[in-house]
Order: C-alpha cells, then structure tokens, then sequence
C-alpha cells in the first residue's frame, strides 16, 4: 500500500491570545490508500479535531499552529483556500455525526447530492442523479428511486445517515472521514449503515478514518486503531491486536465492560406518576403512534426501545407537550395533561423537563454556557445575583464540568460529549420531578457516558427523581433501567422489569434487538449480517 495521508507533529490550539488552550499536541498519523484507521478515546480527545485537520480544516477559534498534513504530497496545513475548496468535495469528503444538522432542511437530497459533482465538474446532472439512485441502492436506502426527492425530515436518522455517506461517494474521493456516523442509530440500523460503509470503502478502495467511541463498532470496521487521549496518541496497532493484547492502562480502561452494579428496583411497589393510555400521535396524515399505553412508575427508570422510526421520539414528544396526541390521555400524577406545552401552567413545565438527543441542534449556537443555564434558572426558579451564580456553578459540578473553564465558552467552541453535558444541566437547572432522557449517552464514550449515567442514578436517589431514558444502546438499558419498553412500528411490543426482557425476551422482535447488539469480536458484523439475512 502507498501513503495517502501523513500527519507529522500536529499542534492545534484554541481561544484568544495569552489563553490559549492546547487541543493537539504534536499528533503524528498515517493512513495508506484504501486503509480504515478508526480513531477513539473519551469526549475531548481530539478526535473530531484530528479528524477535521486531516481536511485542511480547524473548527472557529482554533488554529493550526504548528506541524504539516500532507495529503498525496500535498501539505494542507499551508494549501490556499482554492486549494482545499478544490480537494474538498472531490478528493476528500466528510461525513458527520449529526445528518439531521448537516443537511440543508430547505432542500432535497438529491439536489444537496449533485452539488458537489456539479461544482467540480465530475459529472453533468443527469449523470449526477443517477449515480445517486445508484448509491441509494447500494446503501440498502428504501426506494432507491425516489428516496432522494424528499426532504431530510421526511426520512428516517438511519435513512439520513446512510443518504449523507452516498452523498460523500458521489465524487468518489480518496479519503472519507467517518465522524460517528451510526451514534444516533438504533443496534439494528446501525448493522445496516456499517454494512453499508464497509461494502462502499470496499469497492471503491477508498481510505478512510473512522472516528467513535463505540469500540464494538470500530472493530468491525478499522484495519488499525489509534487510541488518544488529551490530544495525545495513546497507543496505535492492528485491530485484533488492539483488541486482544492492548498495551496502555487507558486503553484497557476504554476496553472495560460498563458495570454499574446497581440492584435493580421492583416497579410494582411504587405509585405511577404518569400515565398514556390509547395515545395516537403522528406528523400530518403520517401515524407514528398507535394506541399506546403505559404506566411509568414514581422514583424509577424506564427504558424504552426501539428501532429508528418505531416511536420513541414522538412519545417523548407528547410527554413534553411538544406534539400534542391525536387520540387518548396521558395523565401526571392522576390528573390530566394538557396537549400543547403552552397550556400546560409554569409548575408542571418546571417539573417534565427534556434533555434532547442532538445537542447540537438543541442548543443555540450563539450562546454562552452561563448564558444556556442562566435562563431556565430565572425563568423557573426566579434566582438573581449571587444566587444565580451560585446555583449555576452548582449545575456546573453536578455535570463535572469546570465553570472557570466553561462558563464563558460559546456552544460551538463544546466537544459533543461536552454539549450533551450542559443539556443535562439545563434539565436539572429548573429542578424538575421528571427527566425525559433522549439517547443522552449517544454522543459519549463509554468513560464519559459511564460518568453521566451515575450522576443520573444518583440524583435519581438523592431527589428521587423519575426517568423516561430513550435509548438504542442495550448495554446502557441494562445497566440503568428498572422498567423496559420494546416498541415497534408505533405499538409497544413487549414490557417488563429489566432482568425479565434480558434474561427471556417473549416477542421476536425483542429477540431480533439483543442479537444486533455490536461485540468486541472483528468478525462478529459479517456473522450477524448472515443471521438476520437468512
């Protein structure tokens, strides 16, 4: 194999001068033509920065202040800006982690996939939308066909993500780098979308990094894994031997299995404080929720399910008042909820709060931290003064973030794990009776998303506070619920106390869910693909 891309004595730094913050201290990487290097370590790394550097590229604020990134002989750290408008797109392409915040809302797919082979000449429109069917086919997508004419919220996250990876093939470039790609996706897509990516690096040779924090997925895809940690490398080597024999204390860390060691709570003995009962929910003529019913006990957790598109988003949507039900009730503490938040009255908004799953797009970009926590904090709790400060730096401890390091720092200067912490902390700041969490460790590494998962327990103990905690992670359903929820296609298919669904799943679509979950095994995804194929 030749050398596509080598990073040599990489520095990246960040923020003003005289408070400059070190994100990457001297990286050093290679990747070879048509290799898969996977990337990982804890949130603040400097993954996605590595990642982003090896375009040429760094975040607003940050700069590259030292080190050279030679792509094909080509050192991008000094290309002039046509230089890497012209290799963007077209030699080096990049997918992101949230589809949902990378598509243009206001356009097709289809449209938004032709862009960059129009802008760069490789193809004519005709050829363009064709090859786009072509790949949409490719990536499994439904209605290869038609798909593309749609809008971004008219499809699916799996479909969105696997529709943004076609549209980085579509000049075939040399490099493509994968930035969590299948984070937001349920065990069984996320099957389909590595599948996908595999056959496609695959077939077109294509050299690729793959950025997660997901070790079970990253095994199946990389032929080399580089460990970081602190903007440092760890450690770098094979996969399997990464896997088998990996030689630094903190990759063994990232390694361990995350074991909460939490007794599990009977869900009987405890009073429902909210209640569905026949609730149908749905987008204009589009039902997504169908008569669903139940009852989520006072003091617990409750886990719900899913495959992408099965509903767990629009109940936790007509909980919250954000999607009114078309039919049926829901009831808080034995009283009838309104539909629409804005009848809902001041007391039982401060007590449903949500912390939503992209917290990107959740949070306004033109804030500061203190800014993001300092509103709810007035507007429920009516603090000023040092008393604001005070309970703002509180909300700051309870999510283990510095507030003289973060307080002042806008949104978009956060890591992805950094800005789901604050979406916590901003549920927490009106102090709320009931946490409806949105796939709140989907960002986070298994470190980070351990950490999150224990201050949650604990305020749970300590405030004896309720939790509806929407997942696709298997792992984090066991180690944190008490009550489990398996929907499909809008029904709710299965319930039962955690121990139960793992130990005997009764429908076979619950079945189908635990032998999806991703094992630290390189060849456990073409396995899985032949079982659920045949």
């Amino acid at each position: 194999m030749s050398k596509l891309l080598d990073i040599r004595g990489l520095r990246l730094e960040a923020g003003p001068k005289g408070k400059r913050t070190t994100i990457l201290h001297g990286l050093d990487l290679s990747l070879n033509r048509g290799e898969v290097l996977g990337l990982v370590g804890e949130s603040g790394a400097g993954k996605s920065s590595a990642g982003l550097a090896a375009m040429g590229y760094a975040r607003d604020g940050v700069e590259i202040t030292a080190g050279e990134i030679l792509f094909d002989g080509i050192d991008l750290a000094q290309a002039s800006a046509a230089t890497l408008q012209d290799l963007h797109g077209r030699r080096i392409a990049y997918v992101a982690q949230s589809a949902a915040a990378s598509f243009n809302p206001a356009h097709r797919l289809i449209d938004q996939f032709c862009e960059a082979p129009l802008l760069h000449g490789t193809a004519a429109r005709a050829e363009a939308e064709a090859d786009a069917i072509a790949l949409y086919r490719q990536m499994q997508l439904p209605d290869p066909q038609q798909i593309g004419f749609r809008y971004p919220h008219q499809v699916s996250g799996g479909q969105l993500q696997r529709a943004m990876t076609a549209m980085a093939m579509a000049c075939r470039p040399d490099l493509i780098i994968f930035d969590e790609p299948t984070t937001a996706l349920d065990v069984t897509t996320q099957i389909e979308v590595l599948g996908a990516i595999r056959d496609i690096v695959e077939r077109y040779d294509t050299a690729a990094i793959y950025i997660t924090h997901d070790l079970a997925v990253v095994s199946q895809m990389a032929d080399r894994i580089t460990v970081m940690q602190h903007g440092r490398e760890v450690e770098t080597a094979q996969t399997r031997k990464m896997l088998e024999a990996p030689e630094a204390d903190y990759t063994k860390s990232l390694w361990a299995v995350l074991a909460l060691d939490r007794p599990r709570r009977d869900t009987n003995d405890t009073e429902t404080v909210l209640s569905l009962s026949g609730v149908t929910a749905g987008y204009g003529t589009t039902k997504v929720l169908d008569g669903v019913s139940l009852d989520l006990p006072k003091g617990r957790t409750t886990a719900v399910v899913g495959e992408s598109g099965s509903g767990k988003s629009t109940l936790a949507k007509v909980i919250a008042g954000v999607l009114p039900p078309g039919e049926g009730e829901v009831l808080w503490q034995g009283k009838p909820l309104p539909g629409p938040y804005q009848k809902r009255n001041r007391a039982t908004l401060r007590h449903i709060q949500m912390v939503y799953q992209m917290a990107d797009t959740a949070l306004n970009p033109r804030h500061t931290v203190r800014e993001t926590l300092e509103r709810p904090v007035r507007h429920f709790l009516g603090l000023r003064g040092s008393a604001l400060r005070a309970r703002v730096n509180q909300l700051m401890e309870l999510i283990e973030l510095d507030p003289a390091t973060f307080l002042d720092r806008r949104i978009p200067e956060l890591s992805g794990g950094q800005k789901q912490r604050i979406g916590i902390a901003r549920a927490l700041a009106a102090e709320p009776e009931f946490i409806i969490c949105d796939e709140v460790t989907s960002a986070l590494d298994q470190l980070v998303a351990e950490g999150i998962l224990r201050l949650l327990l604990r305020l749970q103990d300590e405030l004896g506070l309720t939790y509806l905690f929407i997942t696709h992670d298997l792992a984090t359903v066991e180690a944190i619920a008490d009550q489990v929820v398996i929907m499909q296609r809008g029904k709710i298919v299965e319930t039962g106390a955690q121990h139960q669904i793992f130990a005997a799943p009764k429908s076979d679509y619950t079945k189908r869910l635990l032998a999806s979950v991703p094992q630290m095994d390189a060849g456990w995804l073409d396995g899985v693909r032949q079982r659920l194929a045949s």
